[in-house]
This record gives C-alpha cells, structure tokens and sequence, in this order.
C-alpha cells in the first residue's frame, strides 16, 4: 500500500488473501492495513494539504495527473489481467468501462485541473450607502476520505481520485477488500511515475470493514467520498455527522426499464437480459425492473424467456463471455436468497433461478428472469445486485411513471416509445438522476452522475463532479 509516498507493508506485517472468483483460487497475498496504519495515511494526507503547495498549484497538478495518466496507460495490459482476475468482469468490459475509458479520462481531469475558474466576479453591490464589490472563490476541501466498491474497482477508484487530487485536495483511499490490486497497482504507479508530493495520496487496503471506521470518524478528514450499498451509505453519514464532515454518496439503485406498448418490442427487449445479467448483475444503475405494457405483456415474456435462455455466461477471460462470477460467496448466497424470495411471495420463475451444473468452479448464479411480478415484493423494491430481471406489467404511462418512481431508491432509468417526444414527456417525469431515451447512452466523464433520495447526495463526474471537492468562499471588497 501506498502511505506518504512509500509503498509499505502494514505495521502488524499481516496479510490477506486475493480470491479469483471465477476459479476460486487464491491469485496473491495483500498486506492488511489497521486502524495504526490508517492513523499513519491521514496524518500523511493532514501535512500534505497543509504544508506543501498542492492545492495552490494548479501547473503542478495539471502536470502530475497527465503523469499518472501515462503511467496507468504504459500499465493497461498489467492493469486489465489483474481486474479480470480479482473482480471476475468479462475481460471485454476492460475495453470500456473497466480499464480504457477511466485511464482515458484522465485527460480530461487534467485538462480541468489548470483550466477551471476558481475565482469569478459576482458583480458589485450597494450596503448602507457603499459600493462594494464581491468575488466568488472555490477552494479544496482538504483531506478526502474516499471508500470504494469492488464491482468496478479501477474505474471508481479513477472517479474519486482524479477530481478530487485535480481540485486541490490530498486523499485517502481505501478499496474494498475484494478488489485490492486495482488500487494497490494505482499507488505503485503514483510513487514510480509521478512527481505527486509524499502524502497527497495514500492508499491502504484492509480486509477489515472497521479500518474505514477510523477515516468517517477521523476529525482531520474533511470529506467522505463513498461509492456503496445505500445501508452502508447511512453508516458513512451517520459517522461522518459526528465531526460534520462533507459527504458525497453514491449508493443503491433499483431502476426501471419502461417499455411503452408503441415500442418495437423484439428490438428493445433483445438487449434486456445482457443490460441485466452483464458482469453478474453487478452494477448499481441497471434497469432490474422490466415495465411492460399489459396490452403487450405476453409478446414481451416471450421474447424475454427466448433472450434469457441464451445469455453466454461462463469464464470471464473468453472475449464472448459478458457475464461472469458472483464476487464471492457470500455475494453469490445473497443472490440465491432473494431468488428464494421471489418465489415464496408468489413471483413466476421463467428461467434460471440457481448454480448452474456446468460451472464446478466459480461463484456463478444463472441468469434468472422473474415474470408477474408483485411492484411491493420484495425482488421488485430490493437491490439483489445479480442477474436476476423482475417484470412487472403497467396500464398506462401515467400507472408506469407511479411504478416506476415508487421506490426508495432514484439511480438511473429507461424509456423506449416509437414517439421520441411521448419517451422524454415519460422520462421527464422519473424520480432518477440519469434516464436512457430511446437507447442514449448518458455515461460520459463529462456528464454528472448521481442519484435521487436513497440512491445518493452530491454528483460523481462532469464540473459539477468537480466542485463536490471544493468550498465557496465570498471576498468582498471596496468597489473602485
């Protein structure tokens, strides 16, 4: 792990073992940091942002992160072959959301770095008879505590590291315990390739979820960026309340794919069981909910059952393969569970539903389609974070927005109506952060991302993204 500029073993000289989830294997050891060694990070990050000039020098961060930009592209084959084996995600992922696309947008961090306006003018004003004349300042925050998942490592280790060392702050990042190298790989090519100052960034891995118990509660971190379920959400916030520090959470989701019945069915529905099943089911702002029209259900199911019955699933190194393991067994049991679930509370399994026979090996669930399904079950209201679709027929557009939006969570969404007009006026009307109309595509390193009520506060990416991690200071001045 990576602490004031050293890469360095925990103090207890412990270690924990690294787990392919595809083949069960343990693929290396990674040293296991304690509450000492996170004491040890945010003492390094504390003197960094306070005694060096890093969050003033806007050149030098501009310059740092184009060198870590070379350095994790010099990387990228080294990079790939490790998260495929610790996270189990299709090695064909890695060629666009995994891997190239968040070394790619570290340009675009960069570029924001040096070219942001951190002052601008508010304009003048008149007080008890004087001009005067007002200036709008954002600053860094300070020390970020920054608490990642295992479902895309690199990326959303990328996602919270690059803004927030662009704006101006010093980091502390503790990955999941699932997915170590994907972080540990970064603070090798921090402390080998970069001139980034000793403390600006440390990363220390713990197979101990207490570890980061010690960073929300810490007073000498200023803010908490976490990317997690929503009930470990409440956890962060509950903690980081204790010294009033900034959050920024990015948790569950349980969105809806709303089909319109004008929609050409057999196109929309022939991506839905891969939207689902991709990577395991794994990611928090896939549609799981499935809204039909009932005037059409029946054409819908079939079509579904045709798709679901021959989703490619299988070992995640194979460049056809798009869903891979469950991360764990634990995660796998999980699954299983709630696929219990929706048959005791009266859901029609239509496929997969368990292990498949053929995998000996692995943490693998079929790919598993739920039709007729109850909106207040729990399958349909729950995050089950695997490859499993609940369908759920709907009146009318006005019954379909109510279904849609009857959740605690507000992540993400879709619409799809031969009338682009009838799909925005629908999307419009969605409780959610980003909807997909008619097949757009919302993810981009420039476009904010984040969600409503329990699905999130604060947004990740886009400029907005970037002033998460600063504070808004008002000068005022004499005018004239």
């Amino acid at each position: 792990m990576l602490i004031d500029g050293r890469l360095v073993e925990a103090e207890s000289g412990r270690s924990f073992a690294n787990v392919n989830p595809a083949t069960e294997d343990v693929i290396g050891e990674v040293t296991d940091a304690a509450a000492p060694d996170m004491e040890r990070a945010i003492a390094a990050a504390r003197r960094a942002f306070d005694q060096t000039t890093w969050s003033t020098d806007h050149a030098l961060r501009r310059h740092c992160l184009e060198q870590l930009h070379a350095g994790l592209a010099a990387a990228r084959e080294e990079l790939r072959a490790a998260l495929v084996a610790e996270s189990g995600s299709p090695v064909a992922l890695t060629y666009i959301i995994q891997i190239d696309k968040p070394i790619d947008d570290l340009g675009w961090w960069a570029q924001l770095a040096g070219a942001y306006a951190y002052e601008s003018e508010l304009g003048e004003s008149t007080f008890l008879g004087s001009r005067h004349r007002r200036v709008l300042r954002r600053e860094p925050l300070g020390v970020v505590g920054a608490i990642t998942p295992w479902n895309y490592p690199l990326y959303l280790n990328l996602a919270k590291l690059a803004p927030a060392l662009a704006s101006g702050n010093t980091v502390v990042l503790k990955p999941a315990p699932d997915t170590p190298w994907s972080a540990t790989l970064i603070g090798r090519i921090i402390a080998e390739t970069t001139d980034i100052p000793a403390g600006v960034v440390n990363i220390v891995t713990s197979s101990d979820h207490q570890v980061g118990e010690v960073l929300t509660g810490d007073p000498r971190v200023d803010m908490i960026s976490f990317t997690g379920s929503t009930v470990t959400g409440r956890r962060v916030m509950a903690r980081a309340a204790q010294t009033v520090k900034k959050v920024f959470l990015e948790l569950g989701g349980k969105s809806a794919n709303i089909v319109l019945d004008d929609a050409d069915l057999a196109a929309t529905l022939s991506a839905a069981p891969l939207s689902v099943c991709t990577h395991g089911g794994q990611g928090c702002a896939m549609t799981t909910r499935l809204l039909l029209p009932r005037s059409r259900y029946a054409e819908g199911v079939e079509i579904l059952g045709e798709g679901f019955a021959h989703v490619p699933y299988g070992d995640p190194t194979d460049p056809g393969i798009l869903q891979g393991p469950q991360i764990s067994e634990r995660q796998r049991q999980r699954v299983l569970g709630y696929i219990d679930k929706g048959r005791a509370e009266g859901a029609t399994l239509a496929c997969g539903g368990g292990r498949p026979t053929h995998l000996s090996r692995g943490y693998f669930v079929e790919p598993t389609l739920f039709v007729d399904v109850d909106p207040h079950s729990t399958i349909a209201r729950e995050e089950i974070f695997g490859p499993v679709l609940a369908v759920i027929p709907f009146e009318d557009d006005d019954d379909a927005v109510r279904v849609a939006n009857d959740s605690m969570y507000g992540l993400s969404g879709a619409v799809t109506s031969a009338s682009q007009e009838r799909a925005l006026a629908v999307a419009r009307r969605l409780r959610t952060g980003t909807v997909a109309v008619n097949g757009g595509m919302w993810l981009g390193v420039d476009a904010p991302f984040g969600g409503y009520k329990q699905s999130g506060v604060g947004r990740e990416n886009g400029v907005l993204g970037f002033e998460e991690y600063l504070e808004v200071k008002t000068l005022a001045l004499p005018a004239g």
